[in-house]
C-alpha cells in the first residue's frame, strides 16, 4: 500500500538524518523521504505532525517460548507485545522445547512468525546440541534455514578446549557467537548480586567476578579462534571495560545490555518481590553508572528488553523459588525513554542503540530509515505518555513497572509498511 507520512520528525541514527519531512512508502520500502516520488498517489495517508519517526526498534534478545512454553508465551501473543513497544525485528533465543538446534524448530518459528504477521524474527541458534555443550549444534544448516547467529545462553560447555573448536569452525563460516558470560562455578546457588543487600536479606550471591572471569576466557579464546563475537546481557561495570579493551585491540567484539540493568540496581530487592528476580541479577549502583556510561560512549552498542514472559504461578512463590525474567518487550521505548527524560543520552543517540547498533551487531537486515530500505518504523510521540499495563498483549505480567507513568508513547508500529500496531 502507498503510504504517505505527513510532517513527522525522521531520525536515522545510521545517516545521522534528523529533520522535519514526509515520508512515501511504496512496495514495502520507503520510497522517498522529504520529496514525493513522481507519479506517487497515496492510498493512506497517516498525520504525524509532532510525533517521530524512527526505524523499527531491533531488538536482541525476546524469548517467544514457542514451541514448548505456551504457558508462558507464544510467538503470536509475544511478537505483538513488542510490536506495541516499537519492534520491528527482533531476536529470539535457543531456549525452546525442543531446543532450537535443527532447522526444522527454526522453521517451525519463522513460519509462525510470518502468520502473526506482528515483527520481523531472527532466530539465534543453539551452539551445541541441547544446549549441553558437548556436542556442536548444526550450525551451517541452521544458518541456511534463517539463524541469524549462535549461543549456548548461560549453560557453559564441558570444557574450554570444546568451546574454542566451536568457535574455530564458526570462524571459518563467518558465524557471529552470542556469549552471555557467567561461570557456572562461581555462580552456582546465587540468586542476587553478592553484596550489602544480598548480605542483609539472607540471600545467596552471585559476585561480579562470576561475569568478569567468563568474559576474560571468552575474549582470549575470540582473540585466538578470530570468530565474530556479542557479549549479551552484561551486568558490571568491570565486564563492560573488558569489553572496551578488547575492541580497542581491534577484536571483533560487540555487546548489548539489559534495559532493566541501566534502570534497577539491586537494592530493588529489599522487599523480596519476585518480580526483580533475573539472571543475571542486578547488580549496584556503581555497576548501573558503568553500564549507562559504556552505553553513552557506544562500548555497549546495543540495548535489549532480555524479555523473559512467564506464567504467573512461576512467580508466586519465596524469592529463591521463582523463575527469573522480566517481561518487558512491551515498554520497550517507553522504558528507554526514561534515560533521555533523565538526561542520560540525547534522542538521537538512545535511537541508535535500539536500532542501527544491534542490527550492526549481529548483521541484520534492519535499524536503517532511508530511500530504498524496507519500511520498518516505528512513529512515537516523544510528549505523550504511556501507562504501563494500561493495555497488555505479552502472556507474561511479570514486569515490575506495570502500573508506572512513562515518557512517550508508540502510535504506530509499520512492518514493510503495513501498520502492525497502532493505538
Amino acid at each position: 500500500m502507498r503510504t504517505h507520512i505527513l510532517g513527522a520528525r525522521i531520525i536515522d541514527p545510521a545517516s545521522g538524518l534528523d529533520q522535519v519531512a514526509d515520508l512515501y512508502i511504496q512496495d514495502a520500502r520507503i520510497a522517498s523521504i522529504g520529496q514525493a516520488p513522481a507519479g506517487f498517489v497515496a492510498e493512506r495517508s497517516l498525520d504525524a505532525q509532532g510525533l517521530v519517526a524512527a526505524p523499527g526498534l531491533v531488538d536482541l534478545s525476546v524469548a517467544l517460548r514457542e514451541p514448548g512454553y505456551s504457558r508462558k508465551g507464544n510467538i503470536a501473543s509475544e511478537t505483538l507485545a513488542a510490536a506495541a513497544g516499537g519492534v520491528t525485528s527482533l531476536c529470539c533465543p535457543p531456549l525452546t522445547k525442543p531446543v532450537l538446534d535443527t532447522p526444522a524448530v527454526a522453521e517451525l518459528i519463522l513460519d509462525r512468525a510470518r502468520e502473526a504477521g506482528h515483527t520481523k524474527v531472527f532466530p539465534i541458534g543453539a551452539l551445541s546440541k541441547g544446549l549441553a555443550g558437548e556436542q556442536l549444534a548444526e550450525l551451517v544448516a541452521l544458518r541456511d534455514t534463517g539463524c541469524v547467529a549462535f549461543g549456548n545462553g548461560l549453560a557453559q560447555f564441558e570444557n574450554n578446549r570444546t568451546l574454542r573448536r566451536a568457535l574455530e569452525y564458526a570462524a571459518t563460516f563467518d558465524l557471529t557467537v552470542v556469549f552471555h558470560p557467567q561461570d557456572r562455578a562461581l555462580a552456582e546457588g546465587g540468586i542476587a548480586h553478592e553484596g550489602p543487600t544480598a548480605s542483609f536479606l539472607g540471600l545467596a550471591g552471585i559476585p561480579e567476578s562470576a561475569e568478569t572471569v567468563a568474559l576474560a576466557r571468552d575474549l582470549l579464546l575470540v582473540e585466538q579462534s578470530g570468530v565474530r563475537a556479542h557479549f549479551s546481557q552484561l551486568t558490571s561495570a568491570r565486564g563492560v571495560e573488558l569489553i572496551a579493551q578488547a575492541q580497542a585491540r581491534g577484536l571483533p567484539v560487540t555487546a548489548d545490555v539489559a534495559l532493566y540493568q541501566l534502570i534497577l540496581t539491586d537494592e530493588a530487592l529489599i522487599d523480596f518481590s519476585s518480580l526483580y528476580h533475573v539472571q543475571p541479577p542486578l547488580r549496584s549502583a556503581a555497576d548501573r553508572a558503568g553500564l549507562r556510561e559504556a552505553v553513552k560512549a557506544g562500548v555497549v552498542g546495543a540495548i535489549a528488553s532480555h524479555h523473559q514472559p512467564h506464567e504467573a504461578d512461576a512467580k508466586d512463590a519465596p524469592f529463591g523459588a521463582t523463575e527469573p525474567g522480566i517481561s518487558s518487550v512491551e515498554l520497550l521505548l517507553p522504558l528507554a525513554m526514561t534515560l533521555v527524560q533523565d538526561g542520560l543520552l540525547d534522542l538521537p543517540t538512545l535511537l541508535a542503540r535500539l536500532t542501527h547498533g544491534p542490527a550492526q551487531a549481529l548483521r541484520l537486515p534492519a535499524g536503517r530509515l532511508a530511500t530504498g530500505q524496507p519500511a520498518d518504523l516505528v512513529l512515537f510521540d516523544p510528549a505523550a505518555s504511556t501507562l504501563a499495563g494500561e493495555t497488555w498483549y505479552s502472556k507474561g505480567a511479570n514486569c515490575p513497572f506495570i502500573g508506572h507513568c512513562l515518557p512517550g508513547a508508540v502510535r504506530y508500529t509499520l512492518v514493510d509498511g503495513h501498520i502492525s500496531y497502532q493505538v
